[in-house]
């Protein structure tokens, strides 16, 4: 099985039921800010329809150093100040009380 170049990053945020609103307003007072970054493929906001409390923030890049590059881009600090991360939380300005960054790689499944 090979594996392809396109690379998936996961934030997995937990937000209190009673700041979901509050966490899908935010994400759309930014969008298109990630669509800029060089190697950027894709993105998606998975709101929970289950009864869970974790949103997904599924994003797709040409690699890893790709994805690297804007998360040490000012657009990715400036978007992310207080957007939903939960050292935020304490400081009054975050929605989420944790958060957790899952990595894959998508497989190729054609056998070549």
């Amino acid at each position: 099985m090979m594996w392809s170049m396109t690379v998936v990053r996961i934030n997995a945020i937990t937000v209190p039921a009673d700041q979901s609103a509050e966490l899908a307003r935010r994400f759309a007072a930014r969008a298109g800010q990630v669509e800029r970054a060089e190697g950027f493929e894709g993105f998606e906001l998975l709101r929970p329809t289950d009864g869970r409390g974790t949103w997904l923030v599924v994003t797709r890049w040409r690699d890893d150093a790709a994805f690297r590059a804007w998360v040490a881009s000012p657009a990715f600090a400036h978007g992310h100040r207080g957007a939903a991360g939960a050292a935020d939380a304490t400081q009054g300005g975050g929605v989420a009380t944790s958060s957790e960054l899952w990595s894959y790689d998508v497989a190729d499944l054609s056998g070549g």
